[in-house]
């Protein structure tokens, strides 16, 4: 299992369309995708699950994969959640 710890530099309250991208991201992958935040830890693949986590700029976040994929997975995530201007 990998993991990598985030702060979020999305736009505020994580609106959709970032949430979607998220999603979509985690989906390419065979792995399962995790994020962890605020004491729940979500399916990346779920879009409902995501927009229930209700996080936004200058969270913590926690991306965990397990899989073939997953170092890809964790890396792409955390560079799309930390580098979104």
């Amino acid at each position: 299992m990998i993991s990598k710890d985030v702060v979020v530099n999305l736009p505020a309250d994580a609106e959709a369309r970032p949430v979607a991208v998220l999603v979509q991201l985690a989906s390419k992958y065979d792995s399962k995708v995790y994020i962890i935040a605020k004491d729940k830890k979500i399916n990346a693949k779920s879009i409902m699950g995501m927009m229930s986590l209700g996080f936004g700029q200058g969270d913590k976040l926690t991306i965990q994969a397990e899989g073939e994929d997953a170092t890809a997975a964790v890396e792409e995530i955390a560079n799309y959640i930390e580098s979104r201007a």
